[in-house]
């Protein structure tokens, strides 16, 4: 575990800092525990939960244009549990009473969220597959080429057509493989979606 002694220390200073805090806990981005300061709290639960939690905040924050996953804020009756990104790999959450001062909880659990991070980003590798998968805005989009289409053909929708063969060098009649490979929008068979 990445600097475990290191990361349960600063969960405590935070709780110190913010006394109506209920508990404290940091896991990776997979839901494995690295540190936990939660008295009465089963910690291996709340981080399996933070990992699903989590995963649907990222997606809502992408597919809404917000940016990267910065912090989650879900109030109960009884109080509020609060994620914040640490790091690459890790995330923090707490748990806090009802009459917790929001901003404060945010101003400080912020700061524990970015030294969290440094202390495991700073740590040993984690192993192969534990690291947050790739995201990204179209899973169908790639960077090289078209999805299931060999290059340049600009696929069944698109309003230029490719000749068999070109008819003329000098361009003055019809598509050539070489016209289709421009960065026209109109060409790519699924544009990229505007956020909403």
């Amino acid at each position: 575990m990445a600097a475990e002694p290191d990361i349960r220390a600063e969960l405590r200073r935070l709780r110190a800092r913010v006394p109506q805090l209920t508990g404290a806990l940091a896991a990776g981005v997979d839901g494995l525990v690295l540190a936990h300061d939660t008295p009465g709290v089963e910690a291996e639960s709340v981080a399996a939960l933070t990992a699903t939690a989590l995963g649907v905040a990222v997606r809502m924050a992408d597919t809404t244009g917000q940016g990267d996953f910065r912090e989650l804020l879900v109030r109960g009756m009884y109080g509020y549990v609060a994620t914040y990104a640490a790091g690459k790999s890790a995330v923090l959450t707490v748990l806090a009473q009802d009459r917790v001062n929001v901003g404060r909880l945010h101003l400080e659990a912020r700061r524990a969220g970015v030294r969290i991070g440094e202390l495991v980003d700073a740590g040993p590798p984690a192993p192969t597959g534990t690291a947050a998968p790739p995201r990204s805005r179209n899973p169908r989009r790639q960077t090289t080429g078209r999805p299931g289409r060999p290059p340049g053909d600009p696929g069944p929708h698109s309003r230029h057509r490719q000749n068999p063969e070109p008819t003329d060098n000098t361009g003055n009649t019809g598509n050539t493989g070489e016209a289709d490979t421009t960065d026209n929008e109109e060409i790519h068979p699924w544009p990229t979606p505007k956020p909403r």
